[in-house]
């Protein structure tokens, strides 16, 4: 059983990886359609498969399929997408919304992944994990966390996909629920030095964590 009860209007922190750390995105093609996941499975209403939906060309087809995304199961609030794992910040937002939502992102983008790559099997390390954010500190260190986690883990932002863009204005793009965090500081910018100045904090805990766990194996 999951430690992790979820419960409406809270936040929380999900994410997962490739089995044997393996990558789940080989090309920007399957980065495109897992984040087309996301954003398609997060409906109360299930829409059923997206690679049968894309051949909807009628009108009515297109408007039973918006309404349907129209009331989704979670807000998300944060992402990122890198080639061995994921990070989201979501808000609950209907009962059992992370539940529904995690499993048909995971069985829908594991079905597509397996029949392009011709294998078979697990694509993720079992099942995602879930934290609750605890606290407002958290909550604002995490989302700088999963908006800048490629400079935590020092890949090239080419390798990574995240909601970084829409928190300091710098696309038209508005998916993510930006405002719970924005709305605490007094513009982008202010964000963003909070944001460079957290995340260039923790990566130092993790450099000066790893040194000296080399230095106790020597």
């Amino acid at each position: 059983m999951r430690k992790t009860l979820f419960a409406n209007g809270e936040y929380y922190h999900l994410y997962n990886r490739g089995v044997d750390k393996r990558n789940i995105f080989s090309d920007s093609y399957d980065t495109s359609r897992f984040f087309q996941s996301i954003s398609e499975f997060n409906s109360v209403e299930p829409i059923g498969s997206i690679y049968e939906n894309s051949f909807s060309k009628t009108i009515k087809d297109k408007q039973v399929l918006k309404r349907k995304s129209e009331s989704k199961l979670v807000n998300m609030v944060a992402y990122c997408l890198n080639p061995n794992h994921y990070h989201f910040v979501v808000e609950q937002v209907v009962d059992r919304g992370v539940e529904k939502f995690m499993h048909r992102l995971s069985t829908g983008y594991t079905k597509y992944f397996n029949k392009k790559h011709d294998r078979s099997g697990t694509l993720f390390q079992g099942p995602y994990k879930a934290v609750h954010v605890g606290s407002n500190e958290y909550f604002l260190h995490l989302s700088a966390y999963v908006n800048l986690n490629y400079k935590v883990h020092r890949l090239g932002s080419l390798a990574s996909k995240s909601s970084w863009e829409e928190y300091i204005g710098e696309t038209n793009m508005s998916f993510c629920s930006t405002k719970p965090i924005l709305e605490q500081f007094k513009n982008q910018q202010e964000y963003k030095i909070f944001a460079l100045e957290s995340v260039q904090c923790t990566a130092e805990r993790r450099r000066a964590d790893k040194e000296l766990g080399d230095k106790l194996l020597e």
